[in-house]
């Protein structure tokens, strides 16, 4: 195996480790108290991942969340309503990745 086919398999498996590590850990404090948060403020959400993105220390979070509280507002607009929900949360926060979205019909055959 050369040097580069040895990198790239070190990194794949150093991604898969943390990966797998990230998918079965119990959320953080502060995942649950903004999941709550969130919960409270949208309860119409289908879908909600609060995922501590630091490393666990709680500076940075990213935020996926589908909810029909979004429906016929603009992106910047649904990105608003969540770091208004957030508001006390943010400012001891470095930063927050948001992602919003409005669940879709499900089609039947």
């Amino acid at each position: 195996m050369n040097s580069s086919n040895r990198l790239l398999w070190n990194v794949r498996a150093l991604l898969t480790k943390a990966f797998i590590q990230r998918a079965v850990h119990a959320p953080t404090t502060g995942e649950a108290r903004i999941a709550l948060l969130l919960k409270e403020k949208f309860p119409q959400a289908t879908s909600l991942k609060v995922v501590d993105i630091s490393g666990g220390c709680g500076a940075m979070y990213e935020i996926h969340i589908e909810s029909e509280e979004f429906k016929g507002k603009r992106t910047i607009q649904q990105h608003q309503l969540v770091n208004q929900a957030l508001k006390e949360e943010i400012k001891s926060m470095h930063g927050l990745r948001i992602f919003t979205s409005i669940p879709q019909l499900q089609q039947t055959n």
